[in-house]
């Protein structure tokens, strides 16, 4: 995948066809260390431990639509492309948490890509589920938890066309100005 943010939505797929109800995603540009941080939380069903590497083969998938499972392979050599790490921890019953970190200022480093188009793909195909996306750069935070926009709507449901056309602003030009207050580097390719 060209883009993390393609990363971060098929994992969180993943996430919710174990059945999540809530889906925490967190993004950390920390300059400092020279890192980039995506970690994925989900409260579904968890994996067995007995197929926990199994996962991370590209040939296995426990989806019946296609024979190959290369998501999280391909998640895992991204960041081992970029001098990073990636992390699988899952507890049946609990859920899974899928992190990578990335050397920010590495050639082969994907964009971000347009997480504000990935989030909303996610809230309009699950308006069930929860999500929480926490975004930091040098210190400055923007955090969407959509639980709470569900509190504001006071009925109106979170995929009303209107609703997703102000989220979608809203995520973007939240994530612009983190950008500019942050002073980050990372190319984003928001749209």
């Amino acid at each position: 995948m060209r883009e993390l943010s393609l990363h971060i939505m098929d994992i969180a797929e993943n996430g919710l066809a174990a059945g999540a109800s809530l889906i925490d995603i967190s993004v950390v540009e920390d300059e400092k260390t020279n890192r980039l941080r995506i970690q994925i939380k989900d409260n579904g069903r968890g994996i067995p431990f007995a197929l926990l590497k199994k996962v991370l083969d590209p040939f296995y998938t426990t989806r019946t639509t296609r024979r190959v499972g290369l998501g999280l392979s391909l998640f895992r050599e991204a960041a081992r492309r970029c001098d990073g790490e990636f992390h699988i921890d899952s507890k049946e019953k609990e859920g899974t948490e899928v992190s990578a970190t990335f050397r920010l200022d590495h050639i082969d480093l994907a964009p971000l890509g347009d997480m504000a188009g990935s989030l909303i793909s996610l809230i309009m195909g699950n308006p069930d589920a929860s999500f929480v996306y926490t975004h930091e750069v040098a210190g400055k935070t923007f955090q969407l938890d959509t639980r709470e926009v569900q509190k504001d709507l006071d009925g109106v449901p979170i995929t009303n066309p209107e609703v997703i056309r102000s989220l979608a602003g809203f995520i973007r030009g939240s994530l612009a100005d983190l950008r500019i207050m942050g002073n980050a580097s990372l190319p984003l390719h928001e749209k």
